[in-house]
């Protein structure tokens, strides 16, 4: 099946919020055959949708994370240059997510709906909605939350209800870490088969995303019809806050670390903007990777080594837009469902980001499934990312653009510590 055009995306997204919303005023949310369209069609319709999504959630993650481990390998065989790039993406990706968590603990974009419309909503996505599931140690020694941290079994994590996820990230990357230490014959084997689970989970993903257009207007029928205004400005709210993070992450946090290095931010980003408008088109990190490549050498003046190592391991490992993006959307969906999370809870919610950071496929909607997994862990149903469906396009174009200036800014700030060297990135 085809990935949908954003054009499409639109278009089914707007039909159905249109279709909901002509169709409360006229008749109301209550009327028989509106409820009945709903509960029939429309939700089982867009659940159906949701649920070929979630199906794949845990072995996406878990192999992605793991084999992300295993590609930073690639930085042993560089030095000091490998060390700056791995640093750099750490912080640079834990301070995008900050910027997130902020963003939404100021604005609280979750908050102003009626409480009608907030009992409606939970009621309808989960009884236990308003549980709080983060999985705290039951003890504040540092050496009690180690060991809480490391499951005792990681079938069980991933099987139980929510998964541990903050478990299996620990497991994928010591799995990651242990292959690490194999020579690549002997490793070769089990990186193959996690690659073959998340090419076919990938496609499992493709074809939940080729019925998008139809499965979010189905979604958005049944949301709009049901709640109404009060939904869709909450829903404005929430991307007006991702935008805004994502806009003083790149005006303040990119420009800062290019200033450092002695680069016109300004000039910089003129230079780069095919690489920009085609992340922006595409969603997708790994389809700009070949434009950003080449603006990199001949718009960007750096060397064609530091490029290839820098652009290919940041179109997976360095996204920070979208590690923002979930933790923004995290925050967002508990404050819908009136679950109030602590400071112990958004640092978690911002580990599990950062780790995921370096897993998420370069292609687009590919967060989506993270932030499905990242939900039954605080409590909030994995179907209310129903609720994002409709604005996460225009989102995810924008944090790929995020993603993909991130990428360059590094490359950037990396060549400054090249000193002419040719980097050799085929030794073992």
């Amino acid at each position: 099946m085809a990935t949908p055009t954003p054009r499409t995306l639109l278009i089914g997204a707007l039909l159905g919020l249109g279709s909901g919303l002509l169709a409360r005023v006229a008749l109301g949310g209550d009327h028989a055959m509106v409820d009945g369209f709903v509960r029939h069609v429309a939700e089982p319709g867009g659940r159906l949708f949701l649920r070929l999504l979630l199906a794949v959630v845990v072995p996406l993650v878990f192999c992605s994370v793991t084999l992300g481990i295993v590609g930073l390998g690639a930085l042993r065989r560089v030095g000091k240059l490998g060390a700056v790039t791995f640093g750099l993406t750490l912080v640079v990706s834990a301070v995008s997510v900050g910027i997130g968590l902020a963003a939404a603990n100021i604005v609280r974009p979750g908050e102003g709906l009626p409480d009608q419309v907030r009992a409606d909503l939970i009621a309808r996505y989960s009884a236990d909605a308003g549980k709080v599931a983060v999985s705290a140690p039951r003890e504040a020694t540092p050496a009690a939350i180690l060991v809480d941290l490391l499951p005792r079994n990681p079938l069980g994590a991933a099987t139980s209800d929510p998964p541990d996820l903050l478990g299996l990230l620990l497991v994928a990357a010591l799995l990651g870490a242990a292959l690490l230490s194999l020579n690549e014959s002997t490793r070769r084997p089990v990186t193959d088969l996690l690659e073959g689970i998340v090419a076919a989970t990938t496609v499992v993903v493709g074809w939940a995303m080729a019925l998008a257009p139809v499965g979010v207007g189905l979604l958005l029928f049944a949301l709009a019809s049901r709640f109404g205004f009060d939904l869709l400005l909450v829903l404005a709210r929430f991307a007006a806050t991702v935008i805004g993070a994502l806009g003083i992450h790149f005006a303040v946090v990119y420009s800062a670390l290019l200033m450092a290095v002695g680069r016109s931010p300004v000039r910089f980003w003129i230079d780069a903007k095919e690489a920009l408008l085609v992340a922006f088109a595409t969603s997708s990190s790994n389809a700009t990777l070949p434009t950003a490549l080449r603006v990199a050498t001949e718009r960007l003046a750096i060397p064609a080594p530091v490029a290839s190592f820098v652009l290919t391991v940041g179109a997976t490992a360095n996204q920070n837009g979208t590690a923002l993006f979930e933790g923004v959307a995290v925050l967002f969906l508990a404050q819908v469902f009136g679950v109030n999370l602590t400071m112990d809870q958004q640092v978690s919610v911002m580990a599990m980001a950062l780790a995921a950071g370096v897993g998420t496929a370069g292609v687009p909607s590919a967060s989506l499934p993270f932030v499905a997994l990242v939900l039954g862990v605080v409590g909030v149903p994995a179907e209310a990312l129903a609720l994002l469906l409709g604005v996460d396009r225009i989102l995810d174009m924008c944090r790929t653009t995020i993603n993909v200036a991130g990428d360059l800014a590094i490359a950037a700030i990396v060549t400054r510590f090249d000193g002419g060297q040719t980097l050799n990135l085929t030794a073992d």
